[in-house]
């Protein structure tokens, strides 16, 4: 039987990927790169969003 995947809207500004490393272009004294992780701004780090009517609906 197909599994039920939940209906909880990705979000549109990271398409679900919502933690990236971004390398710096140096490297460390050991050889590895230096990097920087940066979530995504909109969603918090979720991946997921609020549908935008519960939104409109608690400014009310």
């Amino acid at each position: 039987m197909p599994q039920h995947d939940s209906n909880t809207p990705v979000c549109r500004d990271c398409d679900g990927f919502a933690t990236v490393a971004i390398t710096t272009g140096t490297r460390h004294r050991d050889g590895t790169r230096a990097t920087l992780r940066v979530t995504c701004p909109a969603c918090n780090g979720t991946g997921h969003t609020i549908a935008t009517p519960a939104l409109a609906r608690v400014g009310r």
